[in-house]
């Protein structure tokens, strides 16, 4: 089965993603993969402290993501899996694309204020002639009637 790779992070963006990735999946019998990347960052402190940080972490990704995954399988019939991966957000996604054949479409939600699409963009589309998958960019202000009219 196909599926939507999508990340799941802190940004507004990341729910019209979310919402595209599910919507697309269920239209198409396809799947909804959901990655969050915990950034190296976060753990360079001393080694019980990173371990505990690491583990507070995981559960609020865990959290957030019950929120998506409710939602996916009660609006849309769709019942996502949570992967996560710690490192370099390009690096990581990349390494999920190429571990999983069956991600055929990667979904990033763009931010429209003064920084940017945001740096995941950014930095896919760059690379988007390299990339192994097609990537799908879904614009953060889109409103959620267009997208059910897209999907």
């Amino acid at each position: 089965m196909r599926k939507f790779l999508v990340v799941l992070d802190d940004s507004r963006e990341c729910l019209n993603a979310m919402r595209f990735a599910a919507m697309r999946a269920a239209n198409t019998g396809g799947g909804v993969e959901i990655l969050s990347i915990i950034p190296p960052e976060e753990f360079n402190h001393w080694l019980g402290v990173g371990a505990v940080m690491r583990e507070e972490a995981r559960e609020r990704i865990e959290a957030h993501y019950e929120v998506f995954a409710k939602w996916m399988r009660d609006k849309q019939g769709v019942n996502p899996e949570l992967v996560i991966r710690e490192g370099e957000a390009v690096e990581e996604l990349l390494a999920q694309v190429r571990e999983d054949p069956d991600v055929g479409v990667v979904v990033l939600g763009a931010g429209s204020g003064k920084k940017g699409p945001g740096p995941l963009v950014t930095a896919l589309t760059r690379a988007a002639a390299n990339l192994p998958v097609p990537l799908t960019i879904v614009p953060g202000e889109m409103s959620k009637e267009r997208l059910e009219s897209i999907t």
